[in-house]
This record gives structure tokens, C-alpha cells and sequence, in this order.
């Protein structure tokens, strides 16, 4: 698919603007704005500039992060106790909790049950990626198979900072715990009392985390990945962060701490593709389900064909916005996200493809009918009754997604993710007769004789025995 590039001119649409006065200011009304293109008005280059995310400065974040690592490899939990006070004003007398040695923290019953619920989706979706294992004889005696093991030891990060997630809590232990990972640390701030949270107490609990690392951003992501004398080592590190969260992994995956990351991050973002059949309300309320995330998250409307009344959509995220209490952050995020305008499904999902949203919400008319040619998207959420909420929640699907446009390569979370493959094979006399000809071919092809020698010594002790027995 291809956009109609035949009117290389930019026009871009009026802007759409609101004022709102959010519940997180006092200081009066802040101006929220979505740019808006015509996407059959602009050319290649111009699609290209416009699925391009904000630029992050890693360099300069790279020059705070580094020395945090350093100190951490190098004083352990005493440079994880020193930034911690430092950054989260909280003096902790102890670093790492032993799960076990925790007892069940009391909820309330309807948040207890909404977590519960949650545990039992999550748990069913990701134990039905569970794949069986087949073996394969390629030539008669010649067998082949690809087998799964769990990752030892592997680190979850919790974000706890403008906002508490214990939703990411289930959505990285619950397959961890599926795959049989022996040793889950859950890295996540510590309140100011330099307790846990207690909903992500909870989450961790029934969802089998072993450890749980009291310290967030740089210094929990550097711990994890060298490990102290009270934090677990681990092998691969998950979940959504800051950009010094995001940075700090970043650096540790290339570096002497042999550890791996889930996927490369960026802040929240959704793509909404809505027609005149979509409400108004859902679009605003979904739109500012991400950009509530926080200032440098980025939502995209795509609004397809003629006849959705757009002046209802802007009075509705302005209506929305005023009422929310993370609304300055929800306005700062508008200020740099866009509108654009598709002449039919076609169009609206090729540009969709190219921006590779981390969330893709379709509200159109017999939504089910698109979804197959849906290429690159973190997850998708189709029809009027799916709002992406559902998915960052409990409908079973996991959070943990390729933002930045890295749904083109990767993948969200999932059992997967937690596990790593071998394969085996196991030849026969018999196999060894059959193939063992070819691999000496190859092997002479390529120059290396001791390949060849490996294979040409034991058909040659083949042949003696057969001889013998002659």
C-alpha cells in the first residue's frame, strides 16, 4: 500500500485548538493544540517527518546516568541507599525484601477483586502461548527438535514515580511465574515511609516475585544488572521507565554486566483511527488515556472520510480534560501530538503502519473487517467497546509494548519473552550414512577440514564395523 503522492503540496488543516483549565494548575487557563494534515496533501518526505517521534537527548541523559552505574557496580547498596535519599528524599534501612517473608497485604475487597481478575486474564492469556514441543526427522534417522527453557534470573521494573502501576507488576511476574523463572526481583520506589507499595505487594505476592529491590530509576536498573550483596544478580531486565530507566538499561545491555532488556522505550503513546459512526466522548477519552501518561507522550487522531463533527471531539477533550487530575500533563502531551485526515480505511491504515503505534485503537464501522492488514502495532483495540484501557488493565493482553515506532521490529512482552530456546539433534548410524556425505561436501566447499574430518572419521568407522560383519 502506497499513499497517492500525485499532490506534493503541504496544507495543513486549521489547527484544533481548546482551552481547558486543568485540576493540576491554579494558574488559569492552558491552551492545548493537535496540528492537523491532510495526508493525500503530503508528500513522502512529509509522512516521513510526521510519523517521526519527539527527539530524545541521550547524550546528556547518558552523562548523568553513567556515573550512577558506576557507583552502583562499585559501592553496591550503599550507592543504591545514597541515591535513593538523594533522588526520592527516603532513607532506607534495608535495600531488597524477601517476598516470602512478607505477609499479605489487606485491600479493600472491590480493589482486591479488580486485581484478581486482572491475574486470572492475564494468567490464561499467557499460559496459551505456551507452545508444544515438536521433533522432526528431516532424513530418515536424522531428528531435530527446538526446546524452551526459563531464564534463570530476571529483574521487573515497577515505575512508581508520578504514578504507582502495580498493573505492571502482574503484567512482568505473571509470565515470569508461568515460565518457571526461579529468581524474580521486582525493582520499584519505595513510598516515603520506605515501604512497598501495597497493591504492588500484593500483585508481586500472587504473581510469585521472590525480591523486591526498594529503589527506582538508574541506581534499581544498575543493581539489577551487576547485583549487591543483597540484590540477586539477574539475566534480562523488563518493563517501562523514565528516560534515565530507559537510558540506564540501554547502557547495561552493552555492557561487561551480561544482561539483556525486554525491547527499546519511549513514552506512552496511542494512534486512533475513527470515523463519523465513532462517539465523540470515546475518541476525547482515549486520546487522553495516553497523554494523561505524561507531558512527552504523543496521541495521533486519524480521521477518516467526511462527516465526523470534530468541533464535538475538541469540546469533548477540553470537557474531559478540565476533570482530570493529571490534566496539565494530558495538555502538555496534546501540544505536541497531531490530527490527520485519511480519504478512506485504506489510507488511514497505511499511515498507521508507518507510524507503528505502540497502542492502535480502530472505531470505525465493522472495525473487524481491517484488522488484517494491520502490520505494526504495539496492541490493538478494535470496535466501539475496546478501549485501550482494557488492555493496559485486565483483559488478559500485556502492557509492556514497543513504543517510538519499534513495533516495525519488535514485539510487546509475552511468554516469550522469558524464555530462551536450544535445539537438539540426535542422528542415528543410519542418519549419519544419509546425511554425513553432504555435510563432508560442504565442509570441503568452505575450507575447513576439521568439520569435514569429524564427520568422514565416524562414516569411515561405520563402514569398517559393516565390513566386520560381513
Amino acid at each position: 500500500m502506497s499513499f497517492d503522492l500525485s499532490r506534493l503540496s503541504l496544507t495543513s488543516s486549521p489547527r484544533l485548538s481548546f482551552l481547558t483549565h486543568t485540576a493540576a494548575t491554579k494558574k488559569g487557563l492552558v491552551r492545548c493544540s493537535m496540528k492537523s494534515y491532510r495526508l493525500s496533501e503530503l508528500s513522502f518526505s512529509q509522512v516521513e517527518n510526521l510519523k517521526a517521534r519527539p527527539r530524545i537527548d541521550f547524550s546528556s541523559i547518558f552523562t548523568t546516568v553513567n556515573p550512577i552505574i558506576d557507583a552502583v557496580r562499585s559501592k553496591g547498596d550503599t550507592a543504591v541507599k545514597e541515591y535513593t535519599e538523594r533522588f526520592d528524599k527516603v532513607q532506607l534501612t534495608k535495600v531488597v525484601e524477601d517476598v516470602s517473608e512478607l505477609p499479605i497485604p489487606e485491600l479493600d475487597s472491590a480493589v482486591k477483586e479488580a486485581f484478581d481478575v486482572a491475574y486470572d486474564n492475564i494468567y490464561a492469556f499467557h499460559l496459551a502461548q505456551k507452545s508444544t514441543e515438536k521433533s522432526v526427522e528431516n532424513m530418515k534417522g536424522v531428528r531435530c527438535k527446538r526446546v524452551s527453557r526459563s531464564i534463570g534470573s530476571v529483574g521487573l521494573y515497577v515505575p512508581g514515580g508520578t504514578a504507582v502501576l502495580p498493573s505492571t507488576a502482574l503484567m512482568l511476574a505473571i509470565p515470569a511465574q508461568i515460565a518457571g523463572c526461579k529468581t524474580v526481583v521486582l525493582a520499584t520506589p519505595p513510598t516515603k515511609e520506605g515501604s512497598i507499595c501495597k497493591e504492588v505487594l500484593y500483585c508481586a505476592k500472587r504473581a510469585g516475585v521472590t525480591h523486591i529491590l526498594k529503589a527506582g530509576g538508574a541506581q534499581a536498573i544498575a543493581a539489577m544488572a551487576w547485583g549487591t550483596d543483597s540484590c540477586p544478580k539477574v539475566e534480562k531486565i523488563f518493563g517501562p521507565g523514565n528516560q534515565y530507566v530507559t537510558a540506564a538499561k540501554m547502557i547495561l545491555q552493552n555492557s561487561e554486566a551480561m544482561v539483556s532488556i525486554d525491547m527499546p522505550a519511549g513514552p506512552s503513546e496511542v494512534l486512533v483511527i475513527a470515523d463519523e459512526h465513532a462517539s465523540p466522548v470515546y475518541i476525547a477519552a482515549d486520546l487522553l488515556s495516553q497523554a494523561e501518561h505524561g507531558p512527552d507522550s504523543q496521541v495521533v487522531l486519524v480521521v477518516v472520510g467526511d462527516g465526523v463533527n470534530l468541533k464535538a471531539i475538541e469540546e469533548e477533550i477540553a470537557k474531559q480534560c478540565k476533570s482530570l487530575p493529571r490534566g496539565e500533563f494530558a495538555s502538555k502531551a496534546l501540544s505536541h501530538s497531531f490530527t490527520v485526515f485519511a480519504r478512506d480505511m485504506i489510507e488511514a491504515i497505511t499511515f498507521s503502519n508507518l507510524y507503528a503505534p505502540e497502542h492502535l485503537i480502530i472505531n470505525v464501522k465493522d472495525a473487524e473487517k481491517w484488522e488484517g492488514l494491520i502490520e505494526n502495532a504495539g496492541s490493538v483495540f478494535i470496535g466501539p467497546w475496546t478501549p485501550e484501557s482494557v488492555g493496559d488493565y485486565a483483559s488478559g493482553t500485556n502492557h509492556v509494548l514497543p513504543t517510538y515506532g519499534y513495533a516495525r521490529m519488535y514485539s510487546g512482552v509475552s511468554l516469550d519473552s522469558f524464555l530462551k530456546f536450544m535445539t537438539v539433534q540426535s542422528l542415528t548410524e543410519e542418519g549419519l550414512r544419509n546425511l554425513g556425505p553432504y555435510v563432508a561436501t560442504m565442509a570441503e566447499i568452505e575450507g575447513l577440514d576439521a568439520h569435514k574430518r569429524a564427520v568422514t572419521l565416524r562414516l569411515k568407522d561405520i563402514e569398517a564395523k559393516q565390513t566386520q560383519t560381513k
